[in-house]
């Protein structure tokens, strides 16, 4: 085989095994670990215990339970179960290509893999079981609401805006 071939992703087994059980991607781990399973609770919590929408005294918030079938924002809801599948392989994918960019990358990055991950996996979990993701807290401001959301999608945007400003701030230092 090539030497292309041999150092591309697909083939590059034996530097993530060297690299998986590493210090630094155990913590990493740990803190994914953390972020699925607080997000686990909070969604079981309102699953089995939301029957009607709690309003809040302060009236920006409340906690409505919405079954999610398309990914982020309701984006690509469908009825259709071949749709539904295929948007659930190509997240499967990206999940593992996130893992594996988590045990090759390097400090602020990991942070950043594992907030989407742990957020990832926790809707991927909602996907798989139960062919919807719950969303549940409904933050609004008078008659406008924004998109209802879970704790997964909290922990998503946060890695992706601490990816977009570390990208901006990287290049402006680079300068």
């Amino acid at each position: 085989m090539s030497n292309l071939i041999k150092n591309s992703f697909l083939f590059n087994f034996k530097e993530i095994k060297n690299n998986f059980l590493r210090k630094e991607n155990i913590f990493y781990f740990f803190i994914i670990i953390l972020i699925f399973f607080f997000d686990r609770i909070s969604k079981q919590k309102i699953i089995f215990n939301l029957n009607e929408t709690i309003y809040f005294y302060n009236d920006y918030i409340n906690f409505n339970l919405i079954w999610n079938i398309g990914i982020g924002f309701g984006l690509l809801s469908t009825n259709s179960i071949l749709l539904y599948n295929l948007v659930t392989t190509v997240i499967g994918v990206i999940i593992l290509i996130l893992i594996y960019c988590l045990i090759l990358s390097k400090s602020i990055d990991k942070l950043i893999y594992a907030l989407i991950l742990g957020g990832a996996l926790g809707n991927f979990y909602d996907r798989l079981i139960y062919q919807a993701v719950p969303d549940f807290i409904d933050l609004h401001y008078n008659n406008f609401h924004w998109f209802t959301f879970n704790v997964a999608d909290i922990f998503i945007t946060m890695g992706i805006i601490i990816f977009v400003l570390n990208s901006f701030f990287d290049k402006n230092l680079k300068k």
